[in-house]
């Protein structure tokens, strides 16, 4: 009985199991730092690839040798993920204004005794919350390009954050188209009853 007693005041004020504690108590939540760390990393040097696609993209789309062929520009963007994030999935938008400030901006609906009257400016007959038209427009357009491209995180810190395994990053570019023929304007004045 008195060797039991001994043992364990020596074995009490023995500092070597401490190291052993401390680290089962702090490891998990370094471990998940360091995963966070990397996961957030990984995110930002997709967005770089994704941007850097996207901006040589959009200068490629301007040209006017490229004007009818944007399903070959989308195609490289493709590819130039892809070769880095195999099983990324890509989505393309094109929105094609009249100018700089038109970007984001609605129709605007005037009302009248009958109803109400719009300019269509994007020229597909209905009253719209962006007065873009899809595509990549005509000579001197103005384009919001944007591209999202959704992949699966490589690290289980999502899960452990409670966030989705897939996520998904956004790249757009603005510029205008080079003014390789004239510029058609075809908005027209539509009134509604109602």
């Amino acid at each position: 009985m008195m060797r039991r007693l001994i043992l364990l005041r020596r074995l009490g004020r023995d500092q070597r199991a401490n190291v052993i504690i401390e680290f089962a108590l702090a490891g998990p939540f370094f471990l998940l730092l360091v995963m966070g760390l990397f996961d957030y990393s990984w995110q930002m040097y997709a967005n770089q690839v994704l941007q850097g696609a996207v901006a040589n993209a959009a200068r490629d789309s301007t040209l006017e040798i490229n004007a009818g062929n944007q399903v070959a520009i989308d195609n490289n963007v493709k590819q130039q993920v892809q070769n880095v994030f195999k099983d990324a999935a890509l989505t393309f938008e094109r929105k094609a204004y009249e100018s700089f400030d038109q970007i984001g901006d609605p129709e605007v609906a005037v009302p009248n005794e009958t109803g109400y009257c719009f300019d269509d400016l994007n020229n597909n007959g209905t009253l719209d919350d962006d007065v873009g038209s899809d595509g990549n427009g005509s000579a001197e357009d103005v384009v919001l390009y944007t591209v999202k491209m959704k992949f699966d995180r490589i690290l289980p810190v999502w899960h452990m954050l409670g966030q989705p395994k897939e996520t998904t990053l956004t790249a757009t570019s603005v510029l205008r188209n080079q003014p390789y023929g004239a510029n058609t304007s075809t908005s027209k004045n539509i009134c509604v009853t109602t």
